[in-house]
């Protein structure tokens, strides 16, 4: 199910939704007490400010080695460190490798999408990202692209297609595509979802509470008379408001939700805790059991260590129970919590900055969100180096697996729903050619490569079922052949410019934003759902931020409202 129309099909589900924080309004812990809100004006003030001290910094954030519950005083400029808390995990992005030496490239899969919707986000504030919210496969993953369907009994179509790289003359963009199995909402088996809702303090803002009842809402529209919705609240304590009630409830059910209120702390564990209780409590066997957390994850009450809430994740996802992460909120968002997660959690992780993207996520790729078709799906490219001297991936930064763990059960990888596609962008360097890396004197493609001329590498991706078991294996050898690039390339290749450009552009070189504007517009397609042209516009705005940026006195820069 790739985009399908929208509100098409019910959901045969059994759901339940558990608010975390209580149902009214509470005075906050003395030692959680905040500072006096300043005024707008003040706010404004010092947003002009921290964007134009953001700018002077090419607005990156400092490498983290290991997450921090508050980040590095030089994470985020001056006048970001106290109004904007937003929290993210920068990586290095992946090296350029050797063929003759590391001739094998091995990551884990990944559908999520929230990068794309939060950097859409901070763009449409007047605010360029920091390196840490960009991760290129969830800005490329988010478009949907025109994928071949699996024909082999298998639940994976398999597409390949390589072309020149638009920054680089001298090197050749490889993309690998895999699209799931479609398979109808009605179809999919009973689901017994837990909704996590975070109703405290720090989400009592338009962008925080109000649109999690609206994205509650558009789920509710969907419920059959058969399914099933509890509603649970906690704070100190915890209580039932809406005990199971059928779907065809729904003004009951919505009742529920509009009357909710946001105050007090958050003790996120706790609340993540109740919501594995209450799933494993309504748990069906064979169906579908999953945890949808909507916060802004900023949890500081209980236990709030990092390591902890992946493990309690890991550990639970051992039950049969996965978690999805929903991110909302803004300033204080810890993004690295909500990816990592949903990452343990067997679940994936998006980013609603409005009800149109709820709709995305929870109408439009229903299917995707809750039906797992494979499990654990790695994938392996091995190079020919007789026709590649090196090569880099393109994202994926914190997907990367050892070679060893591709024919390894006991790895843990991504989880791909129903429908879903997965894409990964390789820039290479044909043998001969023209490279990152200084010659070897000693190098030399091996006869057995030789032979292999007509390849340009192996492409094996290796998956469980959802209920688990022995891993199976896809092969495919991928040919030599350079081809005029079709349009879904021409887009990716312009997202993977785009986040490149937002990070560092050590790769692109003189490949410039109106380059990679130019490149989108003319691969924007038929655009059923608007997405490549809001992206157009995306870059038009990241232009204006920069050139403002770069050539307003830093006392007259201002945010774009």
């Amino acid at each position: 199910m790739s985009f399908p129309s929208l509100f098409l099909r019910p959901v045969a589900a059994a759901v339940m939704l558990v608010i975390a924080g209580c149902g009214v309004s509470s005075a906050p812990d003395s030692a959680a007490v905040a500072p006096p809100a300043p005024s707008a004006p003040q706010i404004r003030e010092e947003a002009a400010m921290a964007d134009s001290a953001m700018a002077k910094r090419s607005l990156r954030a400092a490498p983290m080695a290991a997450y921090a519950p508050v980040p590095a005083a030089e994470s985020y400029p001056q006048g970001y460190r106290d109004e904007y808390r937003e929290q993210y995990q920068t990586l290095a992005d992946n090296p350029v490798h050797s063929v003759a030496e590391s001739p094998v490239s091995t990551f884990s899969a990944d559908v999520d999408t929230g990068a794309y919707a939060n950097v859409r986000r901070l763009l449409n504030q007047g605010r360029l990202p920091p390196e840490g919210a960009v991760r290129l496969e969830e800005m490329v993953n988010y478009f949907p692209y025109a994928y071949a369907l699996p024909g082999d009994g298998s639940p994976f179509g398999v597409t390949t297609e390589l072309a020149a790289t638009p920054w680089n003359p001298h090197t050749r963009l490889l993309r690998i595509g895999i699209k799931a199995s479609d398979r109808a909402v009605a179809e999919l088996a009973p689901a017994n979802l837990v909704f996590l809702v975070d109703v405290s303090g720090s989400m009592d803002r338009r962008e925080g509470l109000p649109m999690v009842k609206g994205t509650l809402k558009l789920l509710v529209d969907q419920l059959r008379e058969q399914d099933r919705v509890s509603l649970v609240v906690y704070a100190g304590e915890s209580r039932v408001v809406l005990e199971p009630t059928s779907g065809r409830d729904k003004a009951k059910i919505r009742n529920a939700i509009e009357q909710l209120t946001a105050g007090g702390s958050t003790a996120g564990a706790s609340g993540i805790e109740l919501a594995y209780r209450m799933a494993q409590q309504a748990f069906i066997p064979n169906g579908i059991n999953r945890i949808l957390l909507a916060t802004d994850g900023d949890f500081n009450v209980g236990v709030s260590d990092f390591d902890s809430l992946k493990q309690m994740a890991v550990d639970k996802r051992k039950t049969g129970i996965s978690l999805t992460t929903l991110g909302f909120g803004v300033d204080n968002y810890n993004e690295h919590l909500m990816e990592q997660l949903a990452d343990a959690g067997d679940g994936n992780y998006a980013y609603i900055d409005n009800l149109r993207e709820a709709r995305k996520v929870l109408v439009d790729q229903l299917g995707s969100t809750l039906a797992t078709v494979a499990k654990n799906v790695k994938l392996q490219v091995e190079f020919n180096p007789a026709q590649v001297s090196e090569y880099r991936l393109l994202g994926y930064e914190n997907r990367a697996l050892k070679r060893e763990d591709f024919s390894n059960d006991k790895v843990d990888a991504g989880e791909i729903g129903a429908g879903h596609t997965v894409t990964a962008l390789y820039e290479i360097v044909p043998s001969g050619g023209k490279g990152w890396l200084e010659p070897l004197r000693y190098g030399k493609a091996s006869a057995a490569a030789s032979e292999k001329n007509g390849e340009l590498a192996m492409l094996r991706v290796r998956y469980q079922q959802p209920q688990g078991g022995k891993s199976l294996l896809i092969e495919r050898p991928i040919a030599d052949r350079v081809a005029p690039p079709s349009e879904d390339l021409r887009f990716a290749a312009a997202v993977a410019a785009f986040s490149q450009q937002l990070k560092d552009g050590r790769y692109t070189g003189d490949f410039s934003l109106k380059d990679t504007e130019d490149l989108a517009r003319g691969a924007r397609g038929d655009d059923r759902f608007g997405l490549r042209n809001e992206f157009v516009q995306l870059v038009e705005l990241t232009r204006s931020l920069r050139d403002t940026t770069a050539s307003a006195p830093e006392a007259t820069e201002r945010r774009i409202e």
